[in-house]
């Protein structure tokens, strides 16, 4: 993520009305700009004060940006959108103009009229056009509008630990591009012994039906999909199928999982920061949590690409107020390119945290394409201080994959996919078609809401 040049040409026009239900009227007059003319706008998404150097760096940003823009203030507050309360904010005027959404939101909150359309907006927005298109089609709606912009993404691939990979035989710099490799491997790093688990997978807390969803994308499937107007669950498959059998047959016949399931992130992370585990399916950002939390060094771990065909990629973007006035969306769109899209900031922004021990030059947040990504490869190059080859097998395989993002009501079909996860690492004579047809009955159900 990054954020971009101070010129700025965005067309003022009027923005329709999006309501909810139960909202009445647009909630803002024509101009909502102060006598002298300064438009302030409230915002979330700022880090918490239990991480000072990230807080820090937000508060720097802001003074920063209000000096460049002193026809703009910012009025930054903690939190995200939370589904729970969220409805109630925005009926009560509490919801903030510019509001922190993770990408399983959009498509619910823009059905239900909870944002606003700001595609009048952002012509002439520098570096838009090089946002790839699959972020940009979180934020749009059935209509064709623009409701939002993405701040950041992520891809999922394999972590895996490179000195067992060299005690087992294995090229570390050659880490496996398909399942079946993945497979052999993980019986080889068991093979090791002393409690070494060859690949190990979550399965409950809603990651379990996350990481199915990535185990199906990779096989050429699909958790959902959309036929003549209707969502239908569409997991039932060969992909799905092939998936289930292959974690059955790694857990059952080859025991290369270990006996301990009902895993989630913590417990997988702690397996890594021990030592004793070979491979597991996440994004980069998981390596500097590990060696953080466990002392361990970011020369230990690579990143592969996703085996398959395609991986799943999310992230988190930002949405407007449907009661914001046309003067907060215009300002508002300012704040997030210039805080979040903005490759010409970003040697600045490396140059800044190379100070404070964070990170700089793992394969995260690619969100563009073109020079606005050359631009920003550049910077971390030169500020990179962990180690880049570690993590060449992904960003090259990375390149040539499908991006597919999460289905509809993505949390409430994980559920469901939870247990799925659950039994096949559970039971060792789990069937796996019957557990496929009824999870798609329950999906079919879920999906029913969905427009």
């Amino acid at each position: 993520m990054a954020g971009i040049q101070s010129r700025r040409r965005l067309i003022a026009a009027g923005i329709a009305c999006a309501l909810s239900a139960g909202l009445v009227g647009c909630g803002s007059d024509s101009s909502s700009a102060g006598k002298d003319g300064v438009v302030t706008i409230t915002v979330n998404g700022m880090p918490p004060k239990t991480q000072p150097v990230d807080r820090t760096y937000f508060e720097a940003d802001v003074k920063a940006f209000e000096k460049e823009h002193p026809k703009i203030r910012i009025d930054a507050r903690e939190g995200q959108m939370d589904p729970k309360t969220f409805s109630a904010k925005l009926a009560g005027g509490q919801l903030e103009d510019v509001y922190y959404v993770y990408f399983t939101d959009p498509a619910g909150l823009i059905q239900r009229g909870q944002g606003a359309d700001i595609s009048k907006y952002v012509k002439g927005v520098p570096y838009l056009d090089q946002v790839k298109e699959d972020y940009l089609k979180v934020f749009t709606g059935a209509d064709g509008g623009l409701y939002g912009l993405p701040n950041g993404q992520y891809s999922l691939g394999l972590i895996y630990n490179r000195d067992l990979f060299e005690k087992a035989g294995l090229d570390p710099d050659k880490p496996p591009v398909t399942w079946d490799e993945v497979r052999e491997a993980a019986k080889r790093i068991s093979a090791l012994g002393n409690g070494t688990v060859g690949y190990a997978d979550y399965s409950k807390n809603n990651q379990g039906g996350w990481h199915y969803t990535a185990w199906v994308y990779s096989m050429g499937g699909d958790i959902a999909v959309k036929e003549e107007g209707r969502w239908k669950a569409a997991f039932n498959s060969d992909a799905g199928r092939k998936a289930l059998q292959m974690l059955h047959d790694m857990r059952w016949t080859d025991r290369t999982m270990g006996t301990r399931q009902l895993l989630q992130i913590e417990d997988v992370q702690k397996m890594m920061g021990s030592g004793k585990l070979g491979m597991y399916m996440a994004g980069p950002d998981n390596i500097p949590t590990i060696v953080k939390q466990f002392e361990r060094k970011y020369e230990d771990y690579g990143v592969a690409g996703m085996p398959g065909n395609a991986t799943l990629g999310g992230g988190s973007g930002f949405m407007f107020n449907p009661k914001a006035s046309p003067e907060k969306i215009k300002a508002g769109i300012e704040w997030l390119q210039w805080k979040y899209l903005n490759p010409d900031r970003t040697e600045f922004e490396d140059k800044r945290a190379s100070n404070n021990d964070v990170p700089i030059g793992l394969p995260l947040d690619r969100l563009f394409t073109g020079v606005a990504a050359a631009k920003q490869d550049l910077a971390h190059r030169e500020y990179a201080n962990v180690p880049q080859g570690n993590y060449k097998p992904f960003i090259e395989r990375n390149a040539g994959l499908e991006q597919k993002v999460e289905p509809p009501n993505a949390q409430q079909i994980y559920t469901v996919l939870d247990g799925v996860m659950q039994a096949v690492l559970t039971k060792k004579d789990a069937d796996i078609d019957q557990l496929l047809a009824d999870a798609a009955k329950k999906v079919d159900g879920i999906l029913t809401t969905v427009k």
